[in-house]
């Protein structure tokens, strides 16, 4: 019997802020870009809970987290703090809880910097497992003064959707016999893929919950969708067979940013492709791995809309102007008609390496 934990930390890198800051307790408390009194141009990364009392979420606009702000101070609320992201400060704790898992139960898969899955089949019985992981939410607790959640299952995909039924300090276990009765009411969005656009076409054939997945055959849904509707099919019921990876897999290295302004002013954009660029190639540097063949080139518009071009490289640059050179490249045909024909502005650029040796 296969018995998967996923641990998954509540509004992590808030509560790192409020844990750390004793002055922002209890206040509402925003991670994330600068909200340049509401024309910033980023997302919220976290929001903790009593933020997320004002509409505040992840990924959130951040011009729409200031305006909701200021509607909550408009009606005498608490005013909420915000914070810019310490990413260096967060990996350090993440590294830490890792290895306090890891001294409990040693097959674990890093799924982010605030999330892993544990295959503790070894527990025997869901009993047992619910008290492995009590005991790790009480050590984290301890240790480093946050709260996580759990979701045990008997696969990675249950054990996912578990863990967030409960937040903070939640803790839901979802036995075999239980997983398709779990599902049934859930909202298609639930599942791995189904994101606004999807939903609005499975909306369209009245399918709005999980269990309404479960009304189409597996052929059916392979013809409607091919391979992911055959994903959907299985999910629907449950079933997922992925294992507990323990070696994670680098996929790519990456960094982008918005422009405080739309732009079409070359030296802002070159300038900022070099800087990117420069820090990407030194993270590539820093993380033990030999090679890239690929690099990716993303850029977003001022209508929003969005294109990656890519080139994949006969021979690794050897330093970091090799690899600025081969970056903008990929960029300057965004500046005439061949990738701009509209002439349009510059809303985001990004740069990312994959195919890694």
């Amino acid at each position: 019997m296969r018995i998967i934990a996923h641990l998954d930390m509540d509004a992590f890198f808030a509560s790192i802020e409020e844990r750390d800051n004793p002055r922002f307790h209890n206040l509402p408390l925003v991670v994330g870009s600068d909200p340049l009194g509401g024309k910033g141009r980023g997302v919220v990364s976290t929001a903790n809970y009593r933020a997320r009392e004002y509409g505040i979420r992840s990924a959130l606009p951040i011009s729409k987290a200031w305006e909701y702000a200021e509607q909550a101070r408009r009606e005498g609320k608490l005013p909420v703090v915000f914070l810019g992201v310490d990413m260096e400060k967060y990996a350090r704790v993440s590294e830490h809880i890792r290895t306090l898992v890891l001294q409990l139960t040693p097959t674990i898969e890093q799924a982010s910097i605030d999330e892993m899955y544990c295959d503790i089949s070894e527990c025997g019985s869901f009993e047992q497992a619910e008290k492995l992981c009590r005991t790790l939410q009480k050590k984290i607790q301890h240790e480093e003064h946050l709260s996580c959640s759990f979701g045990i299952g008997p696969n990675k995909f249950i054990a996912k959707i578990a863990s967030d039924f409960k937040k903070p300090l939640g803790l839901t276990a979802v036995r075999l016999n239980e997983v398709l009765a779990f599902l049934a009411p859930l909202s298609v969005r639930k599942m791995p893929g189904v994101g606004p656009k999807m939903e609005e076409v499975l909306r369209v054939k009245n399918v709005l919950t999980i269990e309404d997945v479960r009304k189409y055959s597996l052929e059916e849904m392979k013809e409607e969708f091919g391979k992911w509707g055959e994903a959907l099919f299985f999910h629907a019921r449950g079933s997922d067979d992925t294992p507990v990876t323990e070696d994670y897999e680098t996929k790519s290295i990456g960094e982008q940013e918005t422009f405080l302004r739309d732009t079409s002013d070359a030296n802002e954009v070159t300038s900022t492709i070099k800087k990117l660029s420069s820090s990407v190639f030194r993270h590539f540097k820093e993380s033990g791995l030999v090679s890239f063949r690929r690099i990716v080139v993303t850029i977003r518009f001022d209508d929003f809309k969005t294109v990656s071009r890519s080139h994949t490289l006969g021979k690794m640059p050897q330093n970091e102007k090799e690899f600025i050179f081969e970056a903008i490249k990929i960029l300057l045909p965004f500046f005439d008609v061949r990738e701009n024909p509209k002439k349009k502005k510059f809303r985001l650029l990004g740069v990312r390496v994959e195919q890694f040796k």
